[in-house]
């Protein structure tokens, strides 16, 4: 099936007289005949359910629309996107290991790895991604687990080169991660150039209309864990905590990395995703290619608006032939890249705080990556305690505007735009 008809109809697959839509498993435990056959559910020795702490019928089936949109083997849902990243790291890098990432990535996650994830004894490398192959290699030490990137960084938008990435990582026997969020699996699939895992924060794009906070990790199925088993003790040695079971070898390569992720650390950490919040994921999964489709025509028109604005000092979107990352973008998602745009207004903080007084259309929000066209200025905001200097050391300038273009009439979102910018 095409990506189109994945939307509506991969993953669940109803048989005769069974329901149109997924049904939600609103159930916290399942009922079974006898000890026996529970018995072989904990063992992994049967498919099924007792327990929706660790997996639901109804996250499985959503977890496996994922799947066949990314082009992977194994799924599964998490609480948040921040769950998902952290459990795709922690699943094989701990204590005493060591994980390389770029450095522009999401704050939360950043914060996540520098800071919590350093507490667990996890070290971690940034570097830059435009970095050279050379500075690349030069990150990497005996004891690195893996490399983590996003496809599109949030909110700085630059592009990872793919390709160069993963190229190391492999070279190193190493995974390598991507944060697939703001492109999705329409706009591009990071396992046909070389990526292993895939996350998604299923709270933007996927879901799409603000219901229901998730996240998403899928496994291409394509690294061999067995080939580099002194890296991955967790995957290739027997698991104690789980009747001595070794991942790899019980389930392969196209599903050790999910089943140890379900049977360790959901079972102990328990960020599971509500089958009703997975229902509502599914809605959004169903319009995914309709809507990115629509929210990259809005972004390339807004973006191109406000290029000629002359109230406009600057303009960030890789969709624009002038822009840093359009030939990369191009080559690794030729139909688009998202819906988000950063620019800065000419006259600073002050001129930035008065546009944002006089939006009707555009709603002041912290969200990004879903129907509803949003608008932020983080000086004002989210990095409201950085300094005009700390704030443009770090990249996000005091007239910084993060705009996430939504899937409105286009005409309605510039005329918006127009005239705030006209009271500045």
């Amino acid at each position: 099936m095409r990506k189109e008809t994945k939307c509506i109809q991969a993953g669940y697959t109803p048989g005769n007289g069974d329901p149109r839509m997924i049904p939600i498993i609103q159930s916290t435990t399942f009922r079974y005949d006898s000890s026996e056959a529970m018995g072989k559910l904990f063992d992994l020795e049967a498919e099924g359910y007792f327990y929706t702490r660790l997996q639901n019928p109804t996250n499985d089936m959503v977890a496996a629309k994922i799947a066949a949109l990314e082009g992977g083997t194994a799924a599964m849902l998490t609480s948040s996107g921040q769950a998902a990243s952290f459990f795709a790291v922690f699943n094989i890098a701990g204590e005493g290991d060591h994980v390389i990432s770029s450095s522009t990535i999401y704050g939360g996650t950043f914060n996540l790895f520098n800071v919590t994830m350093r507490r667990m004894g996890v070290d971690f490398t940034f570097v830059d991604p435009d970095c050279s192959a050379e500075e690349l290699e030069a990150a990497f030490r005996p004891n690195t687990k893996a490399v983590f990137g996003e496809t599109i960084a949030n909110p700085a938008l630059i592009v990872l080169d793919i390709e160069k990435f993963a190229d190391a990582a492999h070279a190193h026997g190493v995974p390598l991660i991507i944060d697939n969020t703001f492109a999705t699996p329409i706009n591009c699939r990071p396992f046909e150039w070389g990526a292993d895992i895939v996350t998604h924060s299923t709270t933007k794009y996927m879901d799409g209309h603000d219901t229901s906070v998730g996240g998403c990790i899928v496994d291409s199925g394509n690294f061999d864990w067995m080939a580099h088993k002194e890296k991955f003790p967790g995957l290739c040695t027997p698991d104690e905590s789980y009747h001595g079971i070794t991942y790899a070898e019980k389930f392969g390569k196209e599903g050790a990395f999910i089943t140890k992720c379900t049977a360790q650390l959901m079972r102990d950490l328990g960020a599971i995703q509500a089958p009703m919040n997975a229902f509502f994921l599914n809605l959004g999964l169903e319009s995914l290619d309709v809507r990115m489709k629509r929210h990259v025509e809005n972004a390339q028109k807004v973006a191109e608006f406000l290029e000629k604005n002359e109230k406009v000092a600057w303009v960030n979107y890789p969709g624009l032939p002038g822009n840093k990352y359009y030939d990369r973008a191009k080559k690794y998602m030729p139909e688009g890249t998202c819906g988000v745009i950063s620019f800065g207004i000419r006259g600073g903080r002050a001129a930035a705080e008065e546009f944002m007084k006089h939006l009707n259309v555009a709603i002041i929000a912290t969200h990004v990556a879903d129907a509803h066209t949003c608008i932020l200025h983080p000086a004002n905001s989210t990095h409201k305690q950085l300094t005009d200097e700390e704030l443009t050391a770090g990249g996000v300038g005091p007239d910084l505007i993060r705009l996430s273009v939504g899937i409105e009439n286009v005409d309605d979102i510039i005329d918006d735009l127009a005239q705030a910018l006209a009271e500045v």
